[in-house]
């Protein structure tokens, strides 16, 4: 392995550890309420609050979960008790989206990607802390996730009102794609047969439903749906997630097509000059949307670590850190000529970092040998 992406990939994690992960136990945490702020701006300071979602919490909580020390350890149990708190309505068994900037119920709305990243956080946090709390709270958001938005097709309804009977978006790849990471997370720590069983359902509904024939590439929406696109971070994302647990996808097509669609994605959706992931194109290749978000950057790096293309990671790599960081923290969006397009820095995002650097560390070894 090349010393200098062994190099790249180090400073990667300085970055990630000195200037990002401390934003969000300090000025991105808004103590009063317990809960991390929406967003920071490019100088590290809170942007006015109108909401605090469940998913950001969560997103939080995986963040520190799994980041190392007391300090994190400490900080995550205080987001758990925060996600607990304020977005659980044991009343309804159900997870709300939102509430407001005061703290208070805003939107009451079943949102498939909240619950996808419920699962995701409390079982990380369940296997740093074994709180039997957060073992309770996964499982029981799975059986609600399989009870509330599974259809009778196999695929699951993105968003379903307040109340859960009736249907406001059907189904969306995105959040099934998270529901198979959270899914993949839960069967390390509980259940694996059974998380099993259903994440073979959901590739096969994602087989069946969103894969496209021409490009192989996985669809936003199902087939034949207005509208529709392909995102190529997602191509990237999926083809991630399948290497995870190929025993549980063995024989189905799903794992056979991403590859390829990969390389589709590649040659549609990547800037040759700057290594850049545009946010979507379309069927026929032409761009949908130029815009150049972070988290696909993140997956493609992820992607040619896990396949193992580690000149193209090294070009690309090296690419996203003169791009994308800074050293305050990181751009959200560029535009392909590496503009910005978006100021703020929002309390998701260091998930998609966490992920991808991850990845990074268990493909390339440290500089001056193996780990």
């Amino acid at each position: 392995m090349p010393f200098p992406l062994a190099d790249t990939v180090g400073a990667l994690r300085r970055h990630y550890d000195e200037a990002v992960l401390p934003l969000w136990s300090g000025p991105g945490f808004q103590t009063q309420l317990g809960l991390p702020h929406e967003a920071l701006s490019q100088e590290g300071e809170p942007l006015p609050d109108t909401r605090f979602r469940a998913m950001a919490c969560a997103r939080q909580l995986y963040v520190h979960a799994i980041a190392p020390g007391a300090a994190a350890a400490a900080h995550a149990e205080r987001l758990f008790e925060a996600l607990q708190h304020y977005f659980h309505d044991p009343a309804r068994a159900a997870w709300r989206f939102s509430v407001d900037a005061q703290g208070r119920p805003l939107d009451d709305t079943r949102d498939l990607y909240t619950y996808a990243f419920v699962i995701l956080a409390c079982a990380l946090y369940f296997e740093r802390s074994r709180s039997p709390q957060a073992r309770r709270a996964m499982l029981a958001a799975a059986e609600a996730v399989e009870a509330g938005f599974r259809r009778d097709d196999g695929a699951y309804d993105a968003v379903r009102s307040p109340d859960g009977t009736q249907r406001v978006r059907g189904p969306e790849q995105n959040p099934m794609m998270h529901l198979t990471e959270a899914y993949q997370a839960a069967a390390r720590v509980a259940e694996p047969a059974w998380f099993a069983h259903a994440l073979r359902g959901i590739a096969e509904a994602v087989g069946d439903q969103f894969l496209d024939a021409g490009t192989q590439c996985i669809a936003e929406l199902p087939l034949g749906a207005a509208d529709n696109r392909i995102e190529p971070g997602h191509q990237f994302e999926w083809y991630a997630l399948l290497r995870a647990a190929p025993q549980v996808y063995e024989g189905l097509a799903l794992p056979l097509a991403v590859p390829r669609g990969c390389v589709w994605a590649r040659k549609a959706g990547v800037a040759p000059h700057t290594a850049g992931v545009c946010a979507a194109v379309q069927a026929d290749g032409g761009v949908h949307d130029p815009a150049e978000r972070l988290w696909a950057q993140t997956e493609y790096a992820r992607h040619l670590a896990v396949a193992g293309e580690f000149d193209a990671l090294a070009q690309q790599l090296g690419q996203f850190q003169r791009r994308f960081l800074h050293p305050g923290g990181w751009h959200e969006v560029l535009r392909p000529d590496s503009t910005l397009a978006r100021a703020d820095m929002p309390s998701t995002t260091p998930y998609h970092l966490a992920t991808c650097y991850e990845a990074l560390e268990a493909a390339v070894p440290p500089a001056g040998g193996l780990a």
